[in-house]
């Protein structure tokens, strides 16, 4: 009759339940499958791939140190001697914002002289690793003396960094930089010290972001995976009992990628020995 309505034939109402169904798992097999995103909108990448440089940002270089690069091989990251743990005196101590109370250490920047007479005429890329803290100078301004004032951001490199990309007599000099992937030799390595009942972790020769966030340990009998906590900079403690047991690390960069060190320590492992592992990021 017009204007009046009619049930549709039961062969097609079973083929608009069906699709109804088909697209409602498609919405849920969606769900289940989306990948999480940065607040950026990035999609999160975790256990692969590799470091990516970061966008170039203006800053300014000053040195310390001799010209030898005496008196830059240890500092506010916990390293002992950059010649003996691979870092060289390519190294720089970062200015209290760039710190991070100690998660910067590790990380590789490139830099390159610009806009200075002090500058060097086409120098090879500089880079360099974050192996100390620049403090600052509430005593000068930041424009004048406290270059490591927050919230500059700055880098006091070693005097042999800075002669590749600058004069001596310039002093200061602005910058281009950006964080790069550090290129190591050979596997990660770990050091032990202190006593059973407060070991220190020193963790060196990190490729990759170079950078820790995370640091865990398991050991082959008793100890379950443990979190360590940042004593300082690159040196992680826990209070477990480690002694006696092959003990196998597992780390997470600032990049969110994870490595893991399967029984890098023997069990009969000592404290203050140096192991390295098989593998890098």
């Amino acid at each position: 009759m017009p204007g009046s309505w009619m049930a549709p034939p039961p062969a097609t109402l079973f083929l608009l339940l069906v699709a109804a169904v088909v697209v409602s798992s498609a919405g849920v097999a969606n769900a289940v499958g989306a990948k999480a995103l940065t607040p950026g909108g990035r999609v999160v990448h975790h256990n692969h791939g590799k470091f990516t440089a970061g966008p170039w940002k203006p800053a300014h270089a000053t040195f310390y140190g001799g010209r030898d690069g005496s008196g830059t091989t240890a500092g506010a990251c916990g390293y002992k001697d950059t010649r003996a743990e691979g870092y060289g005196v390519q190294t720089v101590a970062v200015s209290t914002v760039l710190f991070g109370d100690g998660a910067a250490c590790g990380g590789c920047y490139e830099l390159c002289c610009v806009d200075s007479p002090g500058c060097k005429k086409a120098p090879p890329p500089l880079v360099v690793t974050a192996t100390n803290l620049c403090p600052p100078n509430y005593q000068q301004s930041g424009d004048n003396g406290g270059w490591c004032n927050p919230p500059r951001e700055h880098f006091d490199l070693s005097m042999p960094a800075f002669l590749q990309i600058a004069e001596e007599k310039a002093g200061i000099v602005p910058v281009s930089y950006r964080r790069v992937a550090c290129v190591k030799q050979g596997g990660v390595r770990y050091t032990i010290t202190g006593n059973r009942y407060f070991n220190m972790v020193t963790v060196t020769n990190v490729g990759g972001a170079g950078d820790l966030a995370a640091v865990s340990v398991k050991g082959s009998k008793r100890v379950k995976w443990t979190e360590l906590k940042r004593n300082w900079g690159q040196v992680w403690q826990t209070g477990e009992d480690l002694t006696g047991e092959s003990l196998t690390f597992r780390l997470m960069t600032s990049d969110h990628r994870k490595a893991t060190s399967w029984h890098v320590l023997p069990t009969n492992w000592q404290f203050g020995v140096t192991y390295q592992a098989t593998k890098n990021f």
